[in-house]
């Protein structure tokens, strides 16, 4: 009795947890439950199934081990009712190799319940291509058929995304001949990685489909062929209502199609293009595409695209007839301080200040720009070279290097300068694409592999403490920005010497295990790093990437595997680079 009489206390506490919201929806939000083992879960699954009709189950905040998920996927199923999969961020801490497993039984669960699903949200689980085969068997079910939110944001796919397109093209194929055609509405899959051959797969896929209203992929290293490829769906998505590209890099070469796009549709009522380098030439397009369509738009953004004068009074007058705008952001383009002024005039024909955001972070003119850039270039010639000979390593951060505790303000980083200049808070601040195509201009100049590795030394130095104690993710918001910044930028350097080489790729690795002391160097001059953490915290990152050659892992772990006193200072570090090189 007394046994029974707690379950029943357990199973009361539980949905007191959960907070069951109007009788069909189960939400363990943001509790923090650790389910590691069946046990674990048992109270979980005795609160599903105490619900009456459990339309959507919300596990987001938590962490779920195979165990623990193999349980639920018993009580799931029994719900031939579910129709959304809230489970964003529930897999942390745990390993990669575990979390396909987890998907999986999950996802059969769902398959024998026959349940119609209406939103899958697996946001925030950094799990990779592995993580998205483990939902191929799901989204081509006949459970998907009714799907209308997918929503894979900050899941690393990578290539994992023309996995997923060609998932969804195939379920669109079967929904279509069993009477009930696939009508996606929204696909997010922001910061994924998944550059131009994942976005030329998913447009396929989306024109495929051709009924999406929200598409949402920011930060993703798209560039002008991917941008292209997307233009199409826009073109023939005549229902499409939201167009998030935020921080990819069109260049007039991808805005000039997607003006194409736009031009052809009706329907949009917000557009992203911010921090996308759409320039003049590009914003001209847009604005001449916006000015005879698209007559409901609320929200333009334009910011940061390296657009003059020109174009952005061509965006003001194409948007002189728009009665529903709320929104116009303009701000950190290349205006010049007149040129502000007059954009601010042009504006208050058609809209309010408050439609107009703030133009204050305007870069100034082209040519004020180019006087800068060159003062900027004279002074940092010679910069590089320090660098790529490694002498920079032990100076002291100049003085006009500052983190705020200086009046004097942070140097215009360029492509001569950025590694000897690079700061926590100037990497930060710059857009994604900026980044990107900084360090593709770094890349030309660090010619060799022992320069490419002194240059992932110094992006290393970066990352301080609350940075480098977990391989996995960090506590901190903040130190997990930086660190996805200074991966972002460690992958198109190693990327490209990986590239230089492509018949020995361990000349490659062989220089950044000499920096973190696991190998001797043939030159005395060559030393290991003081601390090895972050690079030890670099290198687990590199091993996990599409372009890392996949037979050296078993080198690099006989490496790490070996004896070496320099693990005294990370073990915990060395166990999880081990857990990622036999993944």
């Amino acid at each position: 009795m007394e046994k029974g009489e707690s379950n029943v206390d357990q199973v009361t506490a539980l949905l007191e947890l959960a907070k069951v919201k109007k009788e069909n929806i189960i939400s363990f939000k943001g509790q923090g439950l650790k389910l590691d083992t069946k046990e674990d879960a048992r109270g979980v699954v005795e609160a599903i199934q105490a619900c009456k009709d459990l339309q959507a189950l919300e596990l987001v905040g938590n962490t779920v081990g195979v165990e623990a998920a193999q349980l639920i996927a018993e009580a799931l199923k029994k719900r031939p009712e579910l129709e959304r999969c809230l489970w964003s961020d529930m897999f942390t801490g745990r390993l990669r190799s575990e979390i396909p497993k987890s998907l999986r039984c999950l996802g059969d669960a769902i398959i024998e319940a026959n349940a119609h699903l209406v939103e899958i949200d697996l946001s925030d689980n950094a799990f990779g291509p592995d993580g998205v085969k483990a939902c191929v068997e799901l989204l081509k079910s006949r459970c998907a058929y009714s799907i209308q939110e997918l929503r894979f944001n900050n899941n690393g796919l990578g290539g994992g995304g023309i996995i997923l397109a060609d998932t969804l093209i195939e379920c669109h194929e079967r929904s279509v001949v069993h009477g009930k055609p696939l009508a996606l509405k929204v696909f997010v899959a922001g910061r994924n990685r998944l550059e131009d051959p994942g976005a030329k797969a998913l447009a396929k896929a989306f024109k495929t489909i051709g009924t999406l209203e929200e598409i949402h992929l920011p930060q993703n290293g798209i560039r002008h062929q991917g941008i292209a490829a997307l233009a199409e769906t826009v073109k023939h998505s005549p229902s499409l209502k939201h167009l998030n590209l935020n921080d990819n890099t069109f260049t007039e070469e991808g805005a000039i199609p997607m003006a194409e796009g736009i031009k052809n549709i009706n329907s949009l009522e917000i557009i992203n293009f911010g921090d996308c380098l759409v320039r003049t030439e590009g914003a001209k397009a847009i604005g001449e595409a916006l000015k005879n369509s698209n007559p409901d738009l609320k929200e333009l953004i334009l910011s940061f695209g390296e657009i003059q004068l020109e174009g952005g009074l061509k965006i003001c007058d194409a948007l002189s007839g728009k009665e529903m705008l709320k929104k116009l952001d303009l701000n950190g383009n290349q205006f010049g301080e007149d040129g502000v002024e007059e954009v601010k005039d042009l504006a208050k024909e058609f809209c309010s200040s408050s439609v107009l955001g703030s133009l204050s972070d305007d870069e100034g003119s082209d040519s004020e720009s180019d006087e800068d850039s060159s003062s900027e270039s004279q002074s940092s010639d010679t910069r590089i070279d320090e660098i790529v000979n490694g002498s920079i390593y032990n100076e002291e951060p100049s003085s006009t290097l500052v983190n705020g505790n200086s009046d004097k303000p942070e140097t215009l980083l360029t492509p001569k300068n950025f590694l000897s200049s690079v700061t926590a808070s100037s990497l930060i601040s710059m857009s994604s694409s900026k980044r990107v195509n900084l360090l593709e201009e770094v890349a030309e100049l660090v010619t060799n592999a022992e320069s490419t590795a002194n240059a992932c030394v110094v992006l290393s130095e970066l990352l301080k403490e609350d940075c480098i104690e977990n391989m996995i993710s960090c506590k901190n918001p903040q130190a997990e920005k930086l660190r996805s910044c200074v991966f972002e930028c460690i992958d198109v350097l190693i990327a490209d010497a990986f590239e230089k080489y492509p018949n020995t790729p361990m000349l490659v690795v062989n220089p950044l295990l000499v920096k973190m002391g696991l190998i001797k160097s043939e030159s005395k001059k060559d030393k290991p790093v003081g601390k090895m953490q972050a690079m030890v915290v670099i290198l687990g990152h590199i091993c996990q990437q599409a372009y890392f050659p996949k037979f050296l892992k078993s080198i690099v772990r006989s490496l790490v595997a070996k004896e070496n006193h320099r693990w005294d200072q990370s073990p915990f570090l060395r166990t999880q680079l081990m857990q990622i090189l036999y993944a």
